[in-house]
Protein backbone atom coordinates (compact mmCIF):
# COMPACT_ATOMS: atom_id res chain seq x y z
CA UNK A 1 0.00 0.00 0.00
CA UNK A 2 1.41 3.42 -0.64
CA UNK A 3 2.14 5.64 2.07
CA UNK A 4 -0.47 8.04 1.36
CA UNK A 5 -3.19 6.00 0.21
CA UNK A 6 -5.79 8.78 0.15
CA UNK A 7 -4.40 11.80 -0.97
CA UNK A 8 -6.42 14.10 -2.54
CA UNK A 9 -9.29 12.07 -1.16
CA UNK A 10 -12.23 13.86 0.85
CA UNK A 11 -14.00 11.35 4.04
CA UNK A 12 -16.39 12.10 5.83
CA UNK A 13 -16.71 10.41 9.22
CA UNK A 14 -20.03 10.10 11.15
CA UNK A 15 -19.93 9.86 14.79
CA UNK A 16 -16.76 11.64 14.99
CA UNK A 17 -16.37 12.76 18.48
CA UNK A 18 -17.14 9.17 19.27
CA UNK A 19 -15.24 6.56 21.09
CA UNK A 20 -13.57 5.24 18.04
CA UNK A 21 -14.65 8.37 15.63
CA UNK A 22 -11.07 9.89 15.82
CA UNK A 23 -9.48 6.92 15.61
CA UNK A 24 -10.76 6.52 12.15
CA UNK A 25 -9.91 10.55 11.56
CA UNK A 26 -6.87 10.17 12.33
CA UNK A 27 -6.06 7.37 10.06
CA UNK A 28 -7.22 8.98 7.03
CA UNK A 29 -5.99 11.97 7.71
CA UNK A 30 -2.83 10.04 8.34
CA UNK A 31 -3.30 8.34 4.73
CA UNK A 32 -3.75 11.66 3.18
CA UNK A 33 -7.43 12.37 3.25
CA UNK A 34 -9.38 15.54 3.61
CA UNK A 35 -11.61 14.79 6.43
CA UNK A 36 -14.77 16.48 7.72
CA UNK A 37 -16.51 14.99 10.55
CA UNK A 38 -20.34 14.94 11.37
CA UNK A 39 -21.22 14.57 15.17
CA UNK A 40 -24.26 15.49 17.02
CA UNK A 41 -21.90 17.52 19.20
CA UNK A 42 -20.02 20.34 18.20
CA UNK A 43 -16.07 20.51 17.98
CA UNK A 44 -13.35 21.84 15.60
CA UNK A 45 -13.84 20.71 11.82
CA UNK A 46 -16.62 19.12 12.79
CA UNK A 47 -20.07 18.91 11.29
CA UNK A 48 -22.98 19.55 13.71
CA UNK A 49 -25.82 16.95 12.69
CA UNK A 50 -27.82 14.03 13.37
CA UNK A 51 -27.02 10.87 10.84
CA UNK A 52 -30.71 10.67 11.00
CA UNK A 53 -31.62 14.24 9.71
CA UNK A 54 -31.77 13.58 5.99
CA UNK A 55 -32.02 17.29 5.62
CA UNK A 56 -29.47 18.27 7.36
CA UNK A 57 -27.13 15.43 5.69
CA UNK A 58 -28.15 17.10 2.27
CA UNK A 59 -26.96 20.37 3.10
CA UNK A 60 -23.53 18.76 4.52
CA UNK A 61 -23.67 17.52 1.16
CA UNK A 62 -24.02 20.80 -0.22
CA UNK A 63 -20.92 22.67 1.55
CA UNK A 64 -18.26 19.99 1.51
CA UNK A 65 -18.93 18.71 -1.70
CA UNK A 66 -19.03 14.60 -2.49
CA UNK A 67 -16.62 12.45 -0.31
CA UNK A 68 -14.59 9.68 -2.06
CA UNK A 69 -14.82 7.81 1.60
CA UNK A 70 -17.61 7.77 3.97
CA UNK A 71 -17.27 5.89 7.78
CA UNK A 72 -20.65 5.29 8.92
CA UNK A 73 -19.69 4.86 12.95
CA UNK A 74 -22.34 6.95 14.02
CA UNK A 75 -23.65 4.51 17.13
CA UNK A 76 -25.41 4.90 20.02
CA UNK A 77 -26.07 1.83 22.98
CA UNK A 78 -28.68 1.56 26.08
CA UNK A 79 -27.10 1.30 29.45
CA UNK A 80 -26.70 -1.66 30.63
CA UNK A 81 -30.08 -3.44 32.50
CA UNK A 82 -29.56 -3.30 36.39
CA UNK A 83 -32.45 -5.13 36.83
CA UNK A 84 -30.91 -8.17 34.82
CA UNK A 85 -33.58 -8.83 32.35
CA UNK A 86 -32.18 -7.06 29.43
CA UNK A 87 -35.36 -5.35 28.75
CA UNK A 88 -35.78 -1.81 27.81
CA UNK A 89 -38.46 0.41 26.74
CA UNK A 90 -39.69 0.93 23.22
CA UNK A 91 -38.13 4.08 23.02
CA UNK A 92 -35.03 3.27 23.76
CA UNK A 93 -34.45 0.11 21.97
CA UNK A 94 -36.10 1.90 18.59
CA UNK A 95 -33.65 5.18 19.25
CA UNK A 96 -30.65 2.99 19.27
CA UNK A 97 -32.15 1.42 16.15
CA UNK A 98 -32.75 4.35 14.68
CA UNK A 99 -29.36 5.78 15.09
CA UNK A 100 -27.15 2.70 14.38
CA UNK A 101 -29.46 1.26 11.40
CA UNK A 102 -31.45 3.57 10.32
CA UNK A 103 -28.48 6.14 10.61
CA UNK A 104 -26.76 4.34 8.55
CA UNK A 105 -28.82 3.64 5.87
CA UNK A 106 -29.75 7.63 5.70
CA UNK A 107 -26.18 8.78 5.39
CA UNK A 108 -25.31 6.28 2.91
CA UNK A 109 -27.91 7.32 0.61
CA UNK A 110 -27.04 11.03 1.15
CA UNK A 111 -23.53 10.51 0.64
CA UNK A 112 -23.51 7.77 -1.26
CA UNK A 113 -25.76 8.73 -3.89
CA UNK A 114 -23.43 11.80 -4.88
CA UNK A 115 -20.31 9.06 -5.01
CA UNK A 116 -22.16 6.81 -6.93
CA UNK A 117 -23.14 9.50 -9.87
CA UNK A 118 -19.95 10.49 -9.29
CA UNK A 119 -18.46 6.85 -10.25
CA UNK A 120 -17.36 5.36 -6.83
CA UNK A 121 -15.75 5.27 -3.88
CA UNK A 122 -16.02 3.66 -0.68
CA UNK A 123 -18.05 3.47 2.52
CA UNK A 124 -17.38 1.62 5.05
CA UNK A 125 -19.69 0.64 8.09
CA UNK A 126 -18.82 0.54 11.23
CA UNK A 127 -20.30 -2.70 12.73
CA UNK A 128 -19.30 -4.77 15.80
CA UNK A 129 -18.88 -8.40 16.87
CA UNK A 130 -22.24 -8.29 18.60
CA UNK A 131 -23.65 -8.05 14.78
CA UNK A 132 -22.81 -11.83 14.97
CA UNK A 133 -22.85 -13.34 18.30
CA UNK A 134 -25.41 -12.43 21.30
CA UNK A 135 -23.25 -11.22 24.34
CA UNK A 136 -21.91 -13.72 26.62
CA UNK A 137 -23.77 -13.41 30.14
CA UNK A 138 -20.66 -15.16 31.88
CA UNK A 139 -18.06 -12.22 30.77
CA UNK A 140 -20.36 -9.70 32.89
CA UNK A 141 -21.63 -12.19 35.29
CA UNK A 142 -19.34 -10.64 38.17
CA UNK A 143 -21.73 -7.43 38.09
CA UNK A 144 -24.58 -7.75 39.61
CA UNK A 145 -27.66 -7.67 37.88
CA UNK A 146 -25.82 -6.91 34.92
CA UNK A 147 -27.23 -7.96 31.48
CA UNK A 148 -26.04 -6.38 28.61
CA UNK A 149 -28.92 -5.26 26.21
CA UNK A 150 -30.35 -6.64 22.61
CA UNK A 151 -30.74 -3.57 21.01
CA UNK A 152 -26.76 -2.49 20.39
CA UNK A 153 -26.48 -6.15 18.65
CA UNK A 154 -29.51 -5.82 16.93
CA UNK A 155 -28.80 -2.80 15.21
CA UNK A 156 -25.04 -3.91 13.88
CA UNK A 157 -26.87 -7.43 12.50
CA UNK A 158 -29.03 -4.30 10.42
CA UNK A 159 -25.32 -2.71 10.11
CA UNK A 160 -24.13 -5.65 8.43
CA UNK A 161 -26.80 -7.16 6.50
CA UNK A 162 -27.60 -3.61 5.18
CA UNK A 163 -23.95 -3.46 4.05
CA UNK A 164 -24.70 -5.87 1.85
CA UNK A 165 -27.80 -4.66 0.62
CA UNK A 166 -26.37 -0.96 -0.26
CA UNK A 167 -23.40 -3.00 -2.12
CA UNK A 168 -25.60 -3.87 -4.60
CA UNK A 169 -27.42 -0.88 -5.22
CA UNK A 170 -24.86 1.93 -5.28
CA UNK A 171 -22.03 0.39 -7.09
CA UNK A 172 -19.39 1.25 -8.22
CA UNK A 173 -19.41 2.39 -5.00
CA UNK A 174 -18.00 -0.08 -2.59
CA UNK A 175 -19.90 -0.78 0.77
CA UNK A 176 -18.13 -2.90 3.33
CA UNK A 177 -18.37 -3.36 7.05
CA UNK A 178 -15.72 -3.26 9.63
CA UNK A 179 -16.20 -5.24 12.85
CA UNK A 180 -14.45 -4.81 15.63
CA UNK A 181 -14.29 -7.50 18.51
CA UNK A 182 -13.89 -5.85 22.25
CA UNK A 183 -11.05 -2.54 22.30
CA UNK A 184 -9.53 -2.17 25.80
CA UNK A 185 -10.90 0.84 27.49
CA UNK A 186 -11.03 1.11 31.09
CA UNK A 187 -13.01 -1.98 31.41
CA UNK A 188 -12.53 -4.29 34.47
CA UNK A 189 -9.47 -6.54 35.67
CA UNK A 190 -11.92 -9.39 36.09
CA UNK A 191 -13.61 -8.43 32.34
CA UNK A 192 -10.48 -8.48 31.09
CA UNK A 193 -9.59 -11.64 32.48
CA UNK A 194 -12.53 -13.44 31.23
CA UNK A 195 -12.94 -11.97 27.55
CA UNK A 196 -9.08 -12.55 26.94
CA UNK A 197 -9.47 -15.95 27.50
CA UNK A 198 -11.63 -16.03 25.34
CA UNK A 199 -9.48 -14.20 22.28
CA UNK A 200 -7.29 -16.92 20.43
CA UNK A 201 -4.61 -13.70 20.35
CA UNK A 202 -5.00 -13.25 24.10
CA UNK A 203 -6.28 -9.47 24.02
CA UNK A 204 -8.12 -6.99 23.97
CA UNK A 205 -7.86 -4.62 20.39
CA UNK A 206 -5.75 -1.33 20.87
CA UNK A 207 -7.19 1.06 18.43
CA UNK A 208 -4.04 1.02 16.57
CA UNK A 209 -4.88 -2.68 15.30
CA UNK A 210 -8.06 -0.99 13.99
CA UNK A 211 -6.76 1.67 11.52
CA UNK A 212 -5.39 -1.23 9.13
CA UNK A 213 -8.29 -2.78 7.99
CA UNK A 214 -10.09 0.48 8.13
CA UNK A 215 -7.62 2.06 5.37
CA UNK A 216 -7.88 -1.36 3.69
CA UNK A 217 -11.34 -1.16 2.97
CA UNK A 218 -10.91 2.33 2.31
CA UNK A 219 -8.61 2.79 -0.30
CA UNK A 220 -8.11 1.06 -3.60
CA UNK A 221 -6.40 -1.94 -1.65
CA UNK A 222 -9.70 -3.56 -2.14
CA UNK A 223 -10.62 -2.27 -5.37
CA UNK A 224 -12.47 -5.74 -5.76
CA UNK A 225 -14.33 -6.40 -2.27
CA UNK A 226 -17.51 -5.26 -1.13
CA UNK A 227 -20.29 -6.70 0.45
CA UNK A 228 -17.92 -7.77 3.03
CA UNK A 229 -17.54 -7.83 6.80
CA UNK A 230 -14.28 -7.67 7.63
CA UNK A 231 -14.02 -8.67 11.39
CA UNK A 232 -11.11 -7.83 13.43
CA UNK A 233 -11.63 -9.35 16.36
CA UNK A 234 -8.82 -11.23 17.58
CA UNK A 235 -10.25 -14.52 16.49
CA UNK A 236 -12.98 -14.45 19.11
CA UNK A 237 -15.61 -15.95 16.46
CA UNK A 238 -13.31 -18.44 15.35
Amino acid sequence: MPEHPLSGHLAIVTGALGRLGPVWVDALRGAGAEVVGIDVQAGEGVERADVTDRARLEEVLARVGTPQVLVNNAGIDQPPDPDGAGAASDEEFLRVLDVNTRGTFVASQVFGSAMRDAGGGSIVNIGSLYASISPIPELYDHIPGFVKPAAYGASKAGVVQLTRWLARHLAPVRVNALSPGGVRGGQDDEFLRKYCARVPLGRMAEPEDLTGPLLFLASDASRYVTGHELRADGGFLA
